[in-house]
């Protein structure tokens, strides 16, 4: 068995250098589709033969996407799009898209004129996703996703492939909640190498990764429960991958206990039912049981108090509120999850990040001061 260190170091360079993967699976012949966030339909891509490789932007300095994108349209569309004309993404056969926000509506548009080089696949998710006329459209969308990669690839589909990789998909689900609860018990894996876990999750085979994470969890539970002392927190958000972001919460002597990031733990909530009719009403069932997310309809608005139990349940000491800049369904949630954490007993407080952020000092003071709170 391999050391924790050498699996973490593993993770760690795949998360940080996914052009390496992309050029290995293009060796071998593989053909690439990006995936944007969220929630993009990666089994159907999958099952056709194709590496889903996860396309969320990444830290830089914004230029020629503000060509296309006014100031205040989210970071994390701009540097798709900046990335995709920078060439970061070339050798890619087709890139899909889902349109669960304005941001990821106009990136459609703007990131065909941007990045002509590789075509674009729309998904569009319905907002009522429960009742019978949601599933249904939900199902059309998933067709029609197929139609497009099948002319655009040459890849064929089929109901026996697509059920394999629900499996697959399903499988890699319960991998990653496996992880959320190992790591809980290991707060001496920071916040940094968490992130890699999850982040490296986007640009690998997920049965590939699957193998790598439960090697990882071995490795943890047969050398015991941590000693780190650090304070738990929860962490809620879009994303939380930025380096100086993690090495502050690391460097304050914070350990994640448990997140509702959409990058992280909160894809990994709803597997497929495996035994529907047909894999694509599969498919349909898992969004229309997803919940407790800022992008999907919910008037009750059920994830603020979510967040509150996981937090408890979690033994987080506070919850941490981790705000995408221009992002408007998060910002219109914080205020109700601060409630509803206060409610609960559990300190707050959000911060601001940015792709292109480079000065995190604003950031430092907010998460000393909030673990002095909790002290």
């Amino acid at each position: 068995m391999r050391s924790v260190q050498e699996l973490l170091q593993q993770l760690h360079e795949i998360a940080a250098n996914p052009r390496a993967r992309t050029e290995q699976y293009l060796t071998e012949g593989k053909k690439i589709v990006l995936t944007a966030p969220v929630y993009t339909p990666e089994e159907i891509i999958h099952s056709m033969g194709l590496v889903p490789m996860g396309a969320w932007g990444g830290d830089m300095q914004l230029n020629e996407s503000k060509r296309y994108f006014p100031a205040f349209i989210c970071s994390i569309a701009q540097s798709i799009v900046e990335l995709g004309i920078a060439g970061a993404y070339r050798g890619a056969s087709a890139i899909v898209i889902p349109t669960l926000c304005d941001s990821l509506k106009v990136l459609v548009e703007n990131f065909k004129y941007g990045v002509p080089a590789i075509p674009v696949v729309p998904m569009s998710w319905p907002q009522n996703r429960v009742p019978d006329f949601g599933k249904a459209f939900t199902k059309a969308g998933c067709e029609r996703v197929i139609r497009d990669l099948e002319n655009i690839t040459g890849a064929k589909y089929s109901d026996g492939a697509l059920r394999a990789s629900i499996k697959v998909y399903n499988a890699h689900n319960a991998a990653m909640r496996r992880l959320s609860a190992v790591l809980r018990a290991h707060p001496e894996v920071g916040a940094a190498a968490r992130s890699d876990c999850f982040k490296s999750a986007f640009f690998m085979l997920k049965e590939e990764h699957t193998a790598l994470i439960a090697e990882l969890c071995d490795a943890l539970e047969a050398q015991g429960a941590g000693e780190a002392k650090t304070t738990p927190i929860y962490i809620s958000g879009i994303l939380a991958d930025s380096p100086a972001f993690n090495a502050l919460l690391d460097e304050a002597g914070l350990s994640i206990a448990g997140d509702d990031i959409a990058a992280q733990s909160r894809q990994y909530r709803t597997d497929a039912p495996e035994d529907s009719a047909s894999p694509l009403d599969a498919l349909a069932e898992k969004f229309a049981n997803m919940n407790h997310c800022s992008v999907l309809y919910d008037p009750s608005k059920s994830r603020c108090a979510f967040i509150a139990e996981e937090a408890k349940a979690a033994g987080a000491k506070g919850v941490l509120l981790v705000l995408t800049k221009f992002c408007d369904p998060e910002e219109f949630d914080n205020p109700l999850i601060r409630r509803a954490c206060e409610a609960a007993g559990l300190p707050v407080t959000i911060i601001e990040i940015d792709r292109q952020m480079v000065n995190y000092e604003q950031a430092r003071t907010a998460i000393e001061t909030f673990r002095d709170m909790l002290a």
